[in-house]
């Protein structure tokens, strides 16, 4: 008998190879060959799933993201359960932000990958309604996880959005120099950081 395979889990077999060639080498040679190579399978069992190297790419940018905001969304229904301004709370905050972080090597990979795919849709337009599904997504989570903090926002509409843009902007860049300096940004100076940004929203949130 043939053997069957199953679509969707080959799908994400290839993705996880992508996801391996730009964690180590970038986002450039991620191409159908180099990508089939990575995954052990011929250039031909890859294009039975994806036509072209711009397919491969914009499902390979959704994935991370669908990864990403999945773990936020779960991350946020646990700070929604603690008691507000409680050190359980400010815990399950920290660790909300941790996910965008490459605090661990699964988290790195992603980080990575995300990072990669929203640099290049600056220059190759197939990736850029990704790269506005990833921000909405992200920055609407931050938007809620503010408004949890400090739920006087609600009635302050540029203020909310000002503070999720400075909010994502401390991510964004905590994750560049953790990725880039890993020696000197580490898990703990990271978490200190997000430590001294978490108070001052709580000092905002203060009557």
């Amino acid at each position: 008998m043939p053997k069957i395979v199953d679509a969707e889990a080959r799908r994400q077999e290839v993705v996880r190879a992508v996801f391996r060639i730009i964690a180590s080498d970038g986002l450039e040679r991620a191409s159908l060959r180099e990508v089939a190579d990575e995954a052990g399978l011929a250039v031909g069992s890859v294009r039975h799933y994806f036509a072209s190297s711009d397919e491969l790419l914009v499902f390979s940018f959704g994935a991370v993201i669908d990864r990403i905001a999945g773990r936020l969304e779960s991350a946020l229904a646990e700070v929604e359960q603690e008691v507000l301004g409680t050190p359980e709370q400010d815990a399950a905050v920290l660790n909300l932000l941790g996910q965008l972080l490459p605090l661990d090597e699964e988290l790195a990979v992603d980080a990575c990958v995300w990072m990669a795919f929203r640099h290049a849709a600056r220059i190759k337009p197939v990736l850029a309604p990704e790269a506005e599904r990833s921000h909405r997504a992200v920055a609407a989570i931050v938007g809620r996880l503010i408004l949890l903090l400090n739920p006087a926002q609600a009635d302050h509409q540029q203020n909310l959005v000002t503070e999720a843009e400075r909010l994502l902007a401390t991510m964004d860049g905590l994750s560049i120099h953790a990725l880039l300096q890993p020696e000197w940004m580490t898990a703990e100076v990271c978490s200190d950081v997000l430590t001294a940004h978490l108070r001052s929203l709580r000092e905002q949130a203060a009557p």
